[in-house]
This record gives C-alpha cells, structure tokens and sequence, in this order.
C-alpha cells in the first residue's frame, strides 16, 4: 500500500489541538504498540482491559510518527513525532482506515448481514452461491474471511477496522464483484464500520445474548437497529417479517425494505414441506427446491440467502439450483454417523438460548420414535451470564439427557459457569450429569447412547480450541465425536 500523507487520512474538522509537523507521509496504521513498525500512524484506544494511551511512549520507540489520542501526553523535548487529539479515536480509527485504503467497499456490492443468529451461515450461503456461478465475491465471517486465492481461519465476526478495510481493499485487488460480512453488535457499538458503504443488509432474529456488553435486551436491539438507520436510499434491507424485531430494525430505514419470513405475509414467502436429517423440502414463493440443510432456523437462513441474490441481480432458477447443491457453514449441524454404534452425532455452534431451542426442536422432529437425544452442553467464561441457567434448562427440557460441561471458560472458574447453569434446574428439580472435562463429557454421552439415538454437542461448533485461564489448547468437537463414535 503507497504512504499516504497524513490530511488524506485525517480530517482537520476531526482534530481537538495537535502538535508536530501535519505534512507528514504514513505508511502503516496500527492500534496495537507491538505491531508498530516505521512509518506508522498510532491510535491509543482506551478498550475495556487495557488503554492505549499507556503505550503511546512505546509506539513512538517502534517507529510511530503521529498519534491520535483523546489525551494529549505532555509535551517533551522529542519532535520527533506528531501528536493529534480527537474526541473519539475509534471513529477515526475507522474513518481513516476506510481512507487509507481508497473508501473499498464503495468499489464492491457489499452486504452486511446482522442478527443474533443465522449470521454466518447467510454469508457462508451466498458465497457458495456466487463461487458455484463463477462469480467472484468475498467473506468476512466468524469462521473465515475469504477472497480468492486466500482463506484465513477468523479472528473476530467483524474485525477491526484497519484489518477489515486491508481485506475489502484485497477484494477489490482480486476482481470481486461481491462481498458478503457478517455484522456484530459488538463491531457496532464499537464504531469499526463507520465509513463502509453497504450495498444492502440483513435482518435474521434477535434474541438473548451479549446483554454482559450491552447492559440490556434494548441496548442489544437499538445497536442493531444502527446497521439499518445508517443504510442510503440506494440500499436494500432485507428483514425476518416472522420476527417480532423485524419491522422495527427497519423503522427509520430509508434504503429499499424487503420481508421475508414462514408465516408471515412477506415479499419472499416460504413454506417446509418436509424436514429430514438428510435436508429441507422448501417452498420460496411458487417455485420448490430441495436442500441439504436442516431445520426450520435453516429455512429462514435459505429465504436470506433468496432474497439477497435477487436484489443482486441472479436469475431466480440459477439461484434455486445453486440453492439445492449447498451446505451450511463450519461447525453448524455438522453430521457424523457412527459406525460401531447406529447413531448420529451432531456438532453445532449453538451458544445463545434461542440457537440451543432451534437445534433441539429440530432434532425432537426428526428423531425416530423410540430414539433419545442426549446433549452435551457448556457456557462460556467471562460471558453473559444470565443466559446461563437458561441455556440449561431449554437443554434439559428438549433433551432425554443432559450432560452439563466446560465450554471456552476463559478465566472463570469452570465450577462456578456449571453452578450457574444448575440454577436453571433447581426450581423443576431436574438432574443432569455434570462432567466439568468437555472431551470426557463427550466420551460420557457416546457411551449413553443406543442405536438410533442422537447426541447433540453444543457451543463450540468449528472453534478448534478451549480457552482455559487464557491459554488456547487445540480442541475438536467434530473430530473428538468422529473418533469416538467411529
């Protein structure tokens, strides 16, 4: 990337008071001290562990030559470097970073999907979609950002702002056309899209989660809501009709609303005609396609993925044949039939309430009669803890046996999660085994397990590691339950 000279970057209506020569040339951004190198431009973002401007003396020691902060460090004899105070840094974190690499996502038809969840398999969906028609598109999801001729292995849903316009910018540099992100409501809160261009967005559902970060059900709400208020008139937003947040994401929108849903009266209109472990016989509108996906959560993911590549402009038949040869995304409903005993296993990313009920009333109806569903499930440490008991008692009430175990604990002690989770069964004096070793847990329900029952392990989907004091150890789910069970 060529330097940039530092009022390219900068606005001077965003500038308090500076200090240092202005006329400067920058070659690389960065807000964490340890990845300052020459030439660079240094943000002291105040975060929730740790404040920026501790390291300000740092950044300049590796190279930096400017800084942004939102306190001026006391002047010194060095003017060897340009100090410039703003009212918020992580807004011009992102509006810079949207800069420095030419404003790229106003270069791409690009779409942010947002939602509690459904997230990654709408985005996984249409990339698959668009590959399967030779169509080059992108991916910023929590599995993966992909654009081609490159894959990497995730690091955030949506990253910062400096790494996510580097990766527009890459899109852009290989012919993309397209580019589907998923759209946190942390990302949100913390300003890393301003200055994105979205071609459209996405509504999936809202239900319980991150209410540790937001405080509350309407904060959760009203963060999301943003994605949409901050659309143009020249955008598509495309909404869950059947999901009572639905209309209100979409308020005040003023780009080009779009519904969809099961029940509802939508635009785009879908109806199950069946439901096996093998896929989804689906109706959209008047025409029928068959899919290897499973469950209604996963009907509403398809009706998205419709209703996106419409506004995009793909025929309707190539989008339902492309429709019928995909698969969901990493780590969600991830089979594995076992071979020394007749059973199946299931690995899914479930980790909110609302994900946990989805997966499990989808097993109860597809479950042969005598069959049990045994789950193994966990919560995660330094987390919302009031979806603890709560996740615990959907599980219970949806399973024929519950097996309680260690999710990512971080640096929570994993005995207190499992505590918490308990409370959920006090008060209906349920019992579950508590097994605090998730791999041991898994081996626990395997052995439970008969021929035709289902084993469900929750939480952790395609993460491939445990968090434990924070220290991440590799960690399979899938491949723990393929080794078991074959």
């Amino acid at each position: 990337m060529n330097s940039k000279k530092l009022f390219d970057i900068i606005s001077r209506s965003l500038i308090v008071r500076s200090r240092g020569s202005l006329d400067l040339e920058i070659e690389n951004l960065a807000f964490d001290s340890r990845k300052v190198k020459k030439g660079s431009l240094f943000y002291a973002i105040k975060g929730e562990l740790a404040d920026g401007h501790q390291y300000i003396d740092k950044a300049v020691s590796n190279g930096a030559v400017a800084i942004i902060c939102e306190k001026m460090p006391d002047a010194s004899d060095d003017d060897s470097c340009t100090y410039i105070e703003v009212a918020d840094v992580r807004n011009v974190l992102a509006t810079s970073s949207n800069l420095f690499y030419n404003s790229p996502s106003s270069k791409l038809k690009l779409v942010g999907v947002t939602g509690t969840n459904g997230k990654t398999t709408i985005v996984t969906l249409l990339l698959q979609l668009f590959e399967k028609m030779e169509i080059k598109a992108g991916l910023i999801s929590t599995v993966k950002y992909v654009y081609p001729g490159f894959v990497e292995d995730a690091s955030h849903t949506t990253p910062d702002p400096i790494k996510l316009n580097y990766l527009l910018s890459k899109m852009v540099e290989t012919d993309c056309q397209y580019a589907f992100m998923e759209v946190s409501s942390h990302a949100l809160g913390q300003k890393r899209i301003e200055g994105i261009k979205f071609y459209g967005g996405v509504f999936s559902n809202l239900t319980h989660d991150h209410l540790d970060y937001h405080g509350s059900f309407k904060n959760y709400l009203n963060i999301k809501k943003s994605f949409f208020d901050g659309l143009d008139k020249n955008a598509f937003a495309l909404y869950n009709e059947d999901d009572k947040n639905g209309p209100v994401m979409v308020q005040n929108c003023k780009a080009n609303r779009i519904s969809y849903g099961l029940y509802s009266l939508s635009d785009i209109k879908g109806k199950i005609h069946s439901n096996s472990i093998e896929g989804l016989h689906l109706k959209i509108n008047e025409d029928e396609v068959f899919t290897r996906l499973v469950g209604k959560y996963n009907a509403y993911n398809l009706l998205a993925a419709y209703g996106v590549a419409i506004e995009l402009g793909l025929e309707k038949d190539e989008i339902l044949i492309g429709l019928s040869m995909l698969r969901g995304a990493e780590g969600r409903f991830e089979l594995v039939r076992g071979e020394k005993k007749k059973v199946f296993g299931i690995v899914d990313y479930a980790h909110t309430p609302d994900a946990l009920e989805n997966i499990l009333t989808t097993l109860n109806d597809l479950k042969i009669s005598n069959s049990k569903i045994i789950t193994v499930v966990g919560c995660g440490g330094n987390r919302d803890k009031e979806k603890r008991p709560k996740m615990a008692l959907i599980a219970a009430h949806f399973s024929d046996q519950l097996v309680l175990t260690s999710d990512n604990p971080r640096n929570e002690n994993p005995e207190d999660i499992l505590d918490d989770m308990e409370k959920g069964l006090e008060k209906e004096k349920i019992e579950a085994l508590r097994i605090t070793d998730r791999k041991q847990a898994i081996k626990t329900a395997a052995a439970l397990a008969r021929e035709g029952d289902l084993i469900l392990v929750a939480g952790k989907g395609h993460e491939k590691y445990q968090e434990i004091n924070g220290v991440k150890t590799p960690f399979d789910d899938l491949e723990i339950l393929k080794s078991i069970l074959k």
